[in-house]
């Protein structure tokens, strides 16, 4: 079993900042892409940022400039800075890893349970 643990979320005024953690846990052999999705109310859920275990970042262009995705594969660990935030980035945000448990197994999706995040004065 697999476990994707966030912590970071909460609420902050517009303008201000938050950092988002995820932490992968369990039977872990190695992790390819990990990343942050979001999902407002009434909203389907969309990518926020992704990273590959060789550092390749991709962002969603509603956060580039504004949000910073790190990773300390020692950790199994996916982090989201977020800066100027405003009203439209609130949601709840969930990390996704995709996880090989086993040399010989394929990649498998993992998602964690969400952390809420809102920006509102």
């Amino acid at each position: 079993q697999v476990q994707l643990v966030e912590s970071g979320g909460g609420w902050v005024q517009p303008g201000g900042s938050l950092r988002l953690s995820c932490a992968a846990s369990g039977s872990i052999v190695s992790i390819n892409v990990m990343g942050w999705y979001r999902q407002a109310p009434g909203k389907q859920r969309e990518l926020v940022a992704v990273i590959t275990s060789g550092g390749s970042i991709t962002y969603a262009d509603s956060v580039k400039g504004r949000f910073t995705i790190s990773r300390d594969n020692a950790k199994n660990t996916v982090y989201v800075q977020m800066t100027s935030l405003e009203p439209v980035d609130t949601a709840v945000y969930y990390c996704k890893a995709d996880v090989r448990r086993a040399p010989w197994s394929g990649w498998a999706e993992y998602w964690g349970q969400g952390t809420q995040v809102t920006v509102s004065s």
